[in-house]
């Protein structure tokens, strides 16, 4: 009866008598459907111009709002072997608990007494030092002295020269007292001669001039020698001056170069004592972490090396912990076309794993099961799952997340846009339309999506 063949058979074969087409057949059944229909299309085209909240759907999981919140593993700053486990998986440390004990696998450590002989070391660098410092100080008092002493001796030479010069001048003095004399005596004597030519004076006094002449010239030869030993004086005195500060220069840098040394000596000294003191506190810290603690309270979750004597390396993980106090947050990805359609304190709807939940994307006033977020941070380079990394905390304006949700649990979001008309939501979907381009003006489409 599906009328497929070109023969109709409705039209060659009456139905009417049979019974089931009397009950299936007849007008009022199709007024019925006809009223149906027509209520049908009536709210049907109502519907369409129902408003419509877009939405950008994402996939995530639970996560800590600050970094230090996350599970995190414990790893030891050098390598070591386990000596002995203090906790067990599952247990609840508080901060600083030591969780195991390591020991030494280098063997530049393997000396019990290693701080106390670097200190025993760093003793005697400093009696060297303070000896230095000894030293240098008896060599600076060594070149005040010889300093002292060659302006001493400088002192005295000068003198000396000062005097040689003015005994040269008085020797100058007397050696024209001299010259005046001899000529003095020249005079008389060739006078006393020519009186005794004339017979006025007798021999006697010519001889006696003669005499006095001599004598006056043997003066004036004797003066000019004591003239020239006085200038030899001066000579003496200068290379004496010269002598004194050639000596002395000599010693004070002698004893310069001495404290010098004693100085590089001091300064190389200081230089390894300042070296073993960073040694010595390198041990101590270094000793310390023989003990691996638990840097924030929380739960152990899994010994990454266990056992008794197993050795590992530095930066190895030890230990798996995670925080006992931590704020929850949701970390899920949009794809890069609706990345500019999320903003900084937009609101989102979020279901979690386990939770059942009746959610309508359009409306999500009539959803049930889902939870409040914020959008608090967004990432600005792209992961490696080619989408963005959004991170959500709780809605302060929505009901609490559920307290039995545990970090690393998955969650589905719904982060609310523009509200629409049905007929546009549907057309967008249709033609592959992305949702409309906004931005929030001062949080109003924040609140009207609650």
């Amino acid at each position: 009866m599906l009328n497929i063949s070109p023969n109709k058979l409705n039209r060659k074969v009456d139905l009417m008598p049979f019974r089931s087409s009397q009950r299936v057949f007849h007008e009022r059944d199709h007024k019925h459907f006809n009223r149906f229909l027509m209520v049908f299309s009536l709210i049907g085209f109502i519907v369409l111009f129902l408003p419509w909240t877009q939405t950008i759907s994402g996939v995530g999981y639970l996560t800590t709002l600050n970094p230090e919140h996350r599970p995190q593993t414990i790893q030891s700053p050098i390598p070591g072997r386990i000596e002995k486990w203090f906790v067990q998986e599952g247990d609840f440390v508080n901060k600083g608990d030591t969780i195991l004990f390591i020991s030494e696998v280098k063997n530049e450590y393997f000396d019990p007494d290693l701080i106390s002989r670097t200190g025993d070391q760093i003793r005697a660098k400093s009696l060297s030092v303070t000896s230095y410092q000894e030293k240098v100080k008896a060599l600076n008092s060594q070149i005040g002295a010889l300093q002292q002493e060659r302006t001493l001796k400088l002192e005295q030479a000068r003198n000396k020269l000062l005097q040689a010069r003015l005994k040269v001048q008085s020797d100058s003095i007397d050696l024209e007292a001299a010259k005046t004399n001899i000529t003095i005596a020249q005079r008389q004597y060739d006078r006393v001669v020519q009186l005794e030519r004339e017979g006025l004076k007798a021999i006697t006094d010519v001889e006696e001039k003669r005499l006095k002449l001599q004598e006056t010239q043997a003066k004036l030869i004797s003066q000019e020698n004591t003239l020239l030993a006085s200038k030899n004086e001066i000579i003496n005195a200068t290379v004496e001056i010269n002598r004194i500060q050639a000596e002395y220069t000599d010693k004070i840098s002698k004893a310069q170069s001495d404290m010098f040394t004693a100085q590089s000596n001091q300064f190389d000294s200081e230089a390894q004592v300042t070296k073993l003191e960073n040694e010595y506190t390198n041990y101590e810290i270094r000793s310390q972490m023989y003990y691996i603690r638990a840097p924030q309270s929380g739960y152990i979750n899994k010994a990454i090396q266990g056992g008794i004597g197993e050795t590992f390396k530095e930066g190895d993980k030890l230990v798996g912990i995670m925080p006992s106090e931590y704020a929850l947050a949701v970390e899920t990805y949009v794809a890069p076309i609706d990345l500019p359609l999320i903003h900084i304190g937009e609101k989102v709807r979020i279901q979690f794993d386990g939770w059942p939940a009746i959610i309508f994307s359009g409306w999500p006033n009539v959803s049930y099961g889902t939870y409040g977020g914020k959008v608090v941070a967004i990432e600005t380079f792209i992961s490696s799952n080619g989408k963005y990394r959004i991170l959500l905390a709780p809605d302060p304006d929505d009901h609490a997340w559920p307290k039995d949700i545990r970090v690393g649990s998955g969650a589905n979001t719904l982060a609310l846009l523009e509200d629409v008309p049905i007929w546009f939501e549907l057309w967008r979907q249709l033609n592959g339309f992305p949702p409309n381009y906004y931005q929030p003006e001062d949080g109003m489409a924040q609140s009207n999506k609650k």
